[in-house]
């Protein structure tokens, strides 16, 4: 597979690594510094893997239109309207955007879709934590999860608590960030019934898994036909993956 990598941060080192270890090449690869040459270099590589930044995302677009280039986006910190984009590069490319691509996440989201019907009387919270050089809050994964346990946004997020903020709203779901030290990220899901909590955490020992959760998704995601995907179209089947 030949990568044109997108962003060359942390995430994107260890992309590069792990993809030229297990033989793959770079077709490219952007950064801040040489943005501008997604304007020219044309379609270089089997797939484009994007773990830059939101400011970004104009530039990666026009190129994925112009280009025809499958693509993996991992950038968190997207807003609504952001990622509205990945519906319409779908009609020029396979593409798929996700914040966080570990398997065992991938399940997570997979048991909280299937748990949360039965436990929709319950009060639910999310706790995500990760470590303190990480710019947006809350994680992306926090948002993913929100989406798994209330895929119809019956529920009001509360983003912490602060004051004399009264009794707990049945209808709340309280969504709260810890930052510090190297956390690669931690993610919890409690669910409070009468006289029980269930919960559920899953803890990333390293950045790894992320990287090779991308790769994993991106061999699969190159050749497939145009279209918006989801990793659990990927993983578990679904939408022709």
């Amino acid at each position: 597979m030949k990568i044109l990598l997108i962003g060359h941060g942390r995430m994107g080192r260890m992309i590069e690594q792990t993809a030229l270890a297990a033989g793959d090449s770079m077709g490219g690869i952007i950064d801040i510094g040489n943005l501008s040459d997604l304007e020219t270099i044309g379609r270089v590589a089997d797939v484009a893997i994007d773990f830059s930044a939101p400011a970004a995302l104009p530039a990666v677009a026009h190129y994925v239109r112009a280009t025809g280039t499958p693509l993996l986006s991992g950038v968190t910190g997207l807003s609504e309207g952001e990622l509205a984009v990945f519906d319409d590069l779908g009609r020029f490319a396979p593409v798929i955007h996700s914040a966080n691509y570990s398997l065992g996440v991938a399940v997570f989201r997979r048991v909280l879709e299937e748990v949360a019907g039965t436990l929709e009387d319950f009060d639910i919270e999310i706790v995500e934590t990760h470590h303190n050089q990480k710019a947006d809050a809350p994680s992306g994964t926090a948002k993913l999860l929100l989406d798994a346990v209330d895929p119809r946004h019956k529920r009001k997020p509360v983003y912490g608590r602060h004051g004399v903020t009264g009794p707990r709203e049945k209808k709340e779901i309280g969504i709260h960030a810890l930052r510090g030290g190297t956390e690669a990220g931690t993610h919890t899901v409690s669910f409070f019934g009468p006289d029980e909590v269930f919960e559920i955490t899953h803890r990333a020992s390293s950045r790894q898994i992320f990287v090779n959760g991308a790769l994993h998704a991106a061999r699969k995601l190159y050749l497939l036909p145009k279209g918006r995907y989801e990793l659990q179209d990927i993983l578990f089947g679904g939408k022709e993956a």
